[in-house]
């Protein structure tokens, strides 16, 4: 048998899809499991949305539309950033994709020759390096901490780079830790990019998704920003698959082009159900939910450090808590591993977000509701003996 191409030597499985995996077979034998790993708000699709899907379906508006999107969706999410954000985003620039992931699959096969690097946060979501690597790309890792508040600081990016450098990938709020950049933050790293001819993606799907402000778009500092959204996380449409990007206007060509070879064009109800997203009323019981999730972080952020986790990054957004769990295991996949078949609690090792200490952390997400939350807090206190 032939081998697999050797690209597929630097792809590592997701592992939280295999915890999850093995979640649904503890459960399929009757064991009670509190599912803390997977980023899916637990929230269903807003009714106005599914029901514009029905409505779609029902329309017989299921043929292949624009590659870039319909252009009333792309109208539709120009003016989401005129409203939300006062950013002027002409929808011209502006590609619906087939989810986030779709997105960045485009921005990577546009901007990426074989062996150019790209430089990104560690930790971080790790389906970026690898749909990098993917298009023949070199994912380098920029390793943070507390100190940067687990973002990769102007001083690190311009240290890190070298004539092979082709640009800079961050996320705001950032997945695992739900950190934010501020404006001026964005302004200097874009500054960075510009400085040395590279490019600059930010990926901002977890907006919509904080707590003590709202982020800033990294659209408010300059229109050669590629960015990254989805209707996935705050619009919670995850099996939807459909996000979006925003693209430099000189590439809106490219992007197109790629589109229409490499998935034709996203799915057509999804489209037509998503226009449904920006309505008052759906917009009003995302707030809702927004409201809910802040609940569930002030709850469980303190639980879990009274039982010796301690929360390293200020979890300004997105839905997760990335834990230092040192003080009770040196090896956090074998953690997860435990809590997941001796108290029925599903977490995230850190070894799925990189290199940058993964024994050290371990990710829980608050995408269920405070009285199972209460019931993992129980769970582990009995766990550990505390």
């Amino acid at each position: 048998m032939l081998p697999s191409a050797a690209r597929l030597a630097d792809i590592a499985p997701f592992h939280v899809v295999e915890l999850l995996t093995r979640a649904r077979q503890l459960e399929a034998v009757g064991r009670d499991i509190i599912h803390m790993e997977v980023g899916e708000p637990d929230f269903p699709t807003p009714p106005a949305i599914a029901a514009a899907a029905v409505n779609a379906i029902n329309g017989q508006k299921t043929l292949y539309t624009q590659a870039l999107g319909l252009p009333e969706l792309r109208e539709a999410i120009s003016a989401f950033y005129r409203q939300r954000y006062g950013v002027a985003v002409p929808a011209s620039r502006i590609a619906v994709t087939n989810g986030a992931s779709g997105a960045l699959n485009l921005a990577f096969a546009c901007l990426t020759d074989p062996d150019r690097e790209w430089l990104l946060a560690d930790p971080g979501y790790p389906c970026n390096r690898h749909i990098l690597r993917t298009y023949e790309g070199v994912p380098v890792s920029l390793p943070v901490d507390e100190r940067s508040n687990f973002q990769p600081t102007p001083e690190q990016v311009a240290a890190a780079w070298t004539t092979k450098t082709s640009g800079l990938l961050v996320a705001s709020p950032a997945n695992p830790t739900g950190t934010l950049l501020s404006l001026p933050e964005i302004n200097a790293l874009a500054n960075i990019c510009r400085a040395r001819h590279g490019h600059f993606l930010v990926d901002e799907i977890y907006h919509g998704l904080t707590y003590e402000c709202d982020a800033p778009t990294a659209c408010a500092a300059g229109d050669d920003i590629w960015i990254i959204n989805s209707f996935s996380k705050y619009f919670q449409m995850t099996g939807w698959r459909l996000g979006w990007m925003i693209i430099p206007e000189a590439y809106v060509r490219d992007v197109e082009k790629l589109a229409q070879n490499l998935t034709l064009c996203p799915s057509a109800p999804a489209q037509y159900a998503a226009l449904a997203a920006f309505l008052p009323e759906t917009i009003a019981l995302l707030e809702e939910r927004r409201a809910e999730f802040r609940r569930r972080r002030d709850f469980l952020a303190p639980a879990l450090e009274a039982i010796g986790l301690k929360v390293t990054a200020r979890p300004e957004g997105a839905f997760y808590l990335y834990c230092d769990c040192s003080a009770l295991t040196a090896d956090s996949f074998t953690f997860a591993r435990e809590l997941l078949e001796q108290a029925g609690i599903a977490a995230t090792p850190g070894l799925d977000f990189g290199s940058n200490a993964p024994e050290r952390h371990i990710r829980f997400a608050y995408t269920t509701n405070l009285d199972r939350l209460a019931e993992a807090v129980a769970r582990l206190r009995r766990y550990l003996g505390r």
